[in-house]
């Protein structure tokens, strides 16, 4: 039965055959997804995919064309907007107004009062070590200060779903690692965080599921650990000590590339058809010393990548 015809996901977030279209360009085209309750799922895709317009949908800030969204097994509504917290990577705090004021005028929006606002703030205040920034303006901080404070806003009403797109642009290293603990403390507390990004690194490490999209499509989607097994190639990375050894044609493998490093080889090699990776290690035994032998699973990047061009 095709997944047209049958839905009984109950997660956090169904996106159910969305189709977006402006001005005679299609930005969706029937892209369905789904995402679990307490994940960390990654929204990928090139620039012009349809990232930003999936986004802007979940906000109800615009609506699709067709298709349909259910938050919580309910019908995505208004009533949903105050259990959602969103980072646009189009930051839009305003420039003239002071920090403090504007994100107490910004949770109140999302149904805080004005006392829980103010003693919330304060507490991020505190914790992201900003406290002196209360009464500045947004023109007068750093593109990564600015950053912090609309993090702030993003999330001090302790929403159900958050929204971050580019969460770490224009942050030095060490902020970045402050936002990813932050990030992953809130999803550990119980939120579920779509994740919108062009780093890959950061997808390896923070997310449980991706989908990605490109050319208003989706292409991939599913757990991160299982679309990296789908994708192994067989491919291995062999360390060795001594004189470089000679592979004949009786070999279980392709010798993919070879190089020196001080007195040993690292030997990069693809496993030939119906073969393991113990008849390699049988293979390489009875002529050298192996000091490392390990797969080579290709990277998020390779993957996002590969899809790609593939439709390019």
């Amino acid at each position: 039965m095709s997944i047209k015809s049958i839905w009984y996901f109950h997660g956090m977030l169904s996106i159910r055959h969305i189709v977006k279209q402006y001005a005679g360009q299609r930005a969706l085209d029937d892209v369905s997804i789904e995402i679990e309750k307490g994940q960390i799922f990654g929204l990928l895709g090139p620039n012009g995919a349809g990232k930003t317009s999936l986004i802007r949908i979940i906000n109800q800030i615009t609506g699709p064309d067709s298709g349909e969204i259910f938050f919580n097994g309910e019908k995505l509504n208004q009533s949903h907007i105050e259990r959602i917290g969103y980072l646009p990577e189009e930051r839009g705090l305003y420039k003239k107004m002071e920090i403090g004021e504007q994100i107490i005028y910004l949770a109140r929006l999302k149904g805080m009062s004005k006392e829980q606002a103010l003693k919330k703030a304060r507490e991020w205040f505190i914790k992201l070590g900003i406290e002196s920034w209360w009464n500045k303006k947004i023109e007068e901080l750093s593109k990564g200060m600015a950053q912090k404070a609309q993090f702030v806003s993003t999330v001090m009403h302790d929403p159900e779903l958050i929204i971050l797109d580019e969460p770490f642009s224009g942050f030095d290293p060490v902020n970045v690692e402050v936002i990813k603990n932050e990030i992953l403390e809130l999803n550990q507390k119980g939120a579920t965080i779509i994740f919108s990004t062009h780093r890959m690194e950061s997808v390896e490490e923070l997310c449980d599921s991706i989908a990605l999209i490109h050319k208003s499509k989706k292409i991939l989607d599913g757990r991160v650990r299982d679309i990296k097994k789908v994708y192994r190639n067989n491919t291995f990375l062999l360390e060795y000590e001594g004189g470089k050894i000679s592979v004949d044609t009786m070999a279980p493998f392709e010798v993919v590339k070879e190089t020196d490093h001080g007195d040993g080889h690292n030997m990069k090699l693809k496993l030939k058809d119906n073969v393991t990776a113990n008849d390699a290690i049988h293979y390489i035994t009875s002529r050298t010393q192996i000091t490392g032998f390990r797969e080579l699973i290709p990277s998020m990047n390779e993957i996002f990548i590969e899809q790609v061009n593939k439709i390019s």
